[in-house]
């Protein structure tokens, strides 16, 4: 199987060594390829039965810290454990409690959807009831039942993808990895797939999502790990990173266009709004004021007042996922693709 394919995945509880919270812990992982430094020093911990959303733009070493966690890479240097397996000194152990998905779906097309994940079953060793079992029960699920005989060829775009995610179940995972699990898919097809991530989460299941939908990790993610060049810039829910980056905005639209420019720049001689500086939204007929507290906000209103501006709108905005992505990385998200030389492509045995 290749390395997008499902990871052998048996039930079993987690390593009873491990940690009470932290299904995934990392410690200074680093991974070379060439003079390319994939992974540079990369720590992360994702608690049981969490989403832990991991952003970045291409080549920042999303997909390269994923195939390190599920025993497809071997690291350089550094230490992870999942569901308390090392993940260099029990890969076979850590192999049957992980499920991947990686960014293009990997069922055989030439199989029915039935027979792919009969055949995943029977790989990890169910026995042929239970394999037959588990199939019918994951077509139900996905909502595939109907195409159950049809070639996997024959599918939609988004009807392979669910039939993907199916096979990623087949051995009831503890950690799932979701490599940019909706690369290519129409909205609505995304908002399904959003919907079964969901559902494997309130089943306990904890899941690693690398994504560069900043709507996809907003909707799934409980955290956000930002990597860049190989190491991790930023971590935290996602409204914290919002106001680390600049806390909240605010929007003031003058009733007279003409008041724009000269009450932006009353306001930045005030210096009421630190280095920012205040954005003029002629489009709009808005001044953007970022405002990293309660007194700024008022300190602006009232500077508003006294110089007797008649205002038609007012509101507060915290910043998009978008802006923090670019205002941390300094690149905007990009269409999802992270690059890993050919030759690491490895095939595991399940």
């Amino acid at each position: 199987m290749g390395a997008d394919t499902v990871v052998g995945m048996t039930r079993i509880d987690k390593n009873p060594s491990s940690g009470a919270d932290s299904a995934v812990t990392v410690r200074g992982l680093v991974k070379h390829y060439g003079e390319t430094k994939a992974l540079d020093g990369v720590d992360l911990d994702v608690r049981e039965g969490t989403v832990m959303g991991v952003l970045g733009p291409n080549g920042a070493g999303k997909t390269t810290l994923v195939r390190i966690l599920s025993t497809l890479l071997t690291p350089d240097s550094g230490r992870a454990t999942v569901a308390g397996y090392d993940v260099v000194r029990q890969p076979r152990q850590l192999r049957k409690v992980i499920g991947l998905t990686g960014q293009y779906a990997s069922v055989d097309e030439k199989l029915p959807g039935w027979e792919n994940l009969y055949m995943i079953g029977r790989l990890l060793d169910l026995s042929r009831r239970d394999a037959r079992a588990r199939a019918d029960e994951l077509l139900e699920r996905f909502s595939l039942t109907e195409a159950a005989r049809r070639p996997a060829g024959t599918y939609s775009g988004g009807m392979r993808r669910r039939l993907d995610l199916a096979a990623s179940m087949i051995g009831r995972p503890v950690v799932l990895y979701l490599d940019e699990p909706t690369t290519g898919l129409d909205p609505r097809t995304r908002n399904e797939v959003w919907d079964e991530v969901k559902a494997m989460v309130g089943d306990g299941v904890t899941v690693l999502l690398t994504t560069q939908y900043m709507e996809e990790a907003e909707q799934l993610a409980s955290e956000l790990t930002v990597v860049d060049r190989g190491k991790v810039i930023a971590t935290g829910g996602i409204e914290e990173l919002k106001a680390k980056v600049g806390g909240r905005t605010l929007r003031v639209r003058p009733a007279d266009p003409a008041q724009l420019r000269p009450l932006a720049r009353a306001l930045d001689e005030l210096g009421i709004t630190g280095l920012a500086g205040v954005v003029v939204d002629a489009e709009r007929g808005s001044l953007l004021v970022p405002v990293l507290s309660d007194e700024q906000l008022t300190a602006v209103v009232g500077a508003v007042n006294a110089r007797g501006v008649t205002l038609s709108a007012i509101s507060t905005e915290l910043p998009s996922l978008d802006e923090v992505f670019l205002s941390l990385t300094g690149h905007r998200a990009s269409a999802p693709q992270d690059a890993v030389p050919a030759d690491t492509r490895e095939e595991v045995a399940v």
